[in-house]
Parts: C-alpha cells; structure tokens; sequence
C-alpha cells in the first residue's frame, strides 16, 4: 500500500467512525434509524435518542388459542426452521396465561423481551454483548458474545435463550449464531427500513401496538395517554418499552 493509499483508508476510517459517534450496534444490522415520523434516515446514521420504540399489547383482544405473533415470529427471524432450533427450544415471543387467584380471571399475553430502559442483561454482560442502542432497542452482539448467560439469569422476563446448535436456512438479516444468547429484537431490521415488526403485522385482532413512545402525537403514545396501562414487574422500575393493558 503506497503512503497516498494508507492516508486515504485512514481518513475514510476516521470519517465513519466520528459518523458512528459512540453507538454500537450488532454486526449485520443496518445502522440506520427512523425519524420522529417513522421515515428511515439514511443508511449510515446512528440510532437516534429522540426516539424510543415501544409496544403496547391489548390482552383483552389476545385469545388464548391464537399463537400468530409466535409464528410470524419464527418466520421472519428463521427460528424453529430447523431441527436444531426445534431441539433446544429456541423463542423470542412465546405466549403465557395468566389467572387471577382472588378472582379466576384469566388473561393471555404475549411475552417477549421487554426492552428496557434499565435493562439487568447489559449490566452484568462482560463483554458489552448485550447493548441498548439509543433508540431504547436492546439487542445481542453475537460476534463478542461468550455464551456465559449472565444475562438470561438476570432477565426477569425470561427472554433469553442460548443457542446450543449450529443452525441453517436463516434470515440473511437476522444474524443468530451457535454459542451466543439471543432475544426479541423488535424486528429491528424491519424497524431501521420503516416497517413494523413481523408480530405486530400478524396480529389478526390488532392487539399489538408499535411506535415512538417518544412522540405525543404517535398512536402508541396517544392510546397511553387516553388508557390505563401496565408494566410486568414495574416494582423493579426498569422502564419496560413493553407495556401491557388488560392486566
């Protein structure tokens, strides 16, 4: 490499890092963000702190039976594709019930990773694989993850699981790799080309809400604003970007 060369390839080196500022995202997603309005930026941008995805899931219209966000899910981030996925129980949405002893109420509810604002699993990841991006999406690095699940100890939501075997047929854009922890995403790669997540698109009875919780004028925030909501364990004060209403 002649000396031109080398100045030339650390000028651009330097460039896109000061482009990236400080954010690190995991390799193979796009660094790209959406805009206040929901528009993606273009493709280079980091992830903005004027904007903090949510989702606001309606259990009064989630049937017990209905497992469509579950497959939607698998789907789009090519899990349960194959017999590895099958054999360790791979899931990034599953669905729970609830029932209330005092009065035998029942609810069903999508269970997910909760997205944290606080979130436990990047405080005690040793090696910075669990990260929070600015826009509040808290996702996994699979290339620095080590596999020690300290992270699915300390998820209260039981989100997390481990990838025990080599895998096949993914989602070019949904990187998952044998030995590392993986979590719901938010479809993040649907989110940084301004669609919404595979779950929420699925939902036949329009249960599953997704936007800017940042955005008063967004329909996440104004369905907030209009009616009562809930947070799972919101005594740990983790500022979940998950939020329930119905329980």
């Amino acid at each position: 490499m002649t000396g031109s060369q080398e100045k030339s390839r650390r000028t651009f080196l330097a460039a896109t890092v000061a482009g990236f500022g400080a954010v690190a995202l995991a390799p193979g997603l796009h660094l790209i963000a959406l805009s206040h309005a929901g528009a993606p930026r273009a493709a280079g941008e980091p992830a903005s702190s004027k904007v903090r995805w949510g989702m606001l899931i309606d259990t009064t219209k989630c049937a017990s039976g209905c497992d469509a966000c579950v497959k939607a899910c698998n789907t789009e981030n090519g899990i349960n594709e194959t017999v590895a996925d099958a054999r360790q129980g791979s899931q990034w949405i599953r669905k729970i019930d609830l029932k209330d002893q005092k009065t035998g109420r029942t609810h069903s509810l999508p269970m997910l990773c909760q997205h944290c604002e606080h979130p436990p699993c990047v405080d005690v990841c040793p090696t910075g694989a669990s990260m929070k991006r600015a826009d509040g999406i808290v996702l996994v690095d699979r290339h620095i993850c080590i596999g020690c699940r300290y992270c699915m100890m300390a998820c209260p939501f039981k989100a997390r699981s481990l990838v025990h075997q080599p895998l096949t047929e993914q989602n070019p854009e949904v990187p998952r790799g044998v030995g590392c922890v993986e979590s719901c995403t938010f479809c993040v790669h649907r989110v940084d080309k301004g669609q919404q997540p595979a779950c929420v698109e699925a939902c036949p009875e329009g249960a599953m809400v997704f936007g800017d919780l940042n955005d008063p004028k967004s329909a996440i925030s104004l369905r907030l604003a209009q009616e009562a909501s809930t947070q799972v364990r919101a005594d740990l004060k983790l500022n979940q970007g998950v939020r329930y209403q119905g329980i």
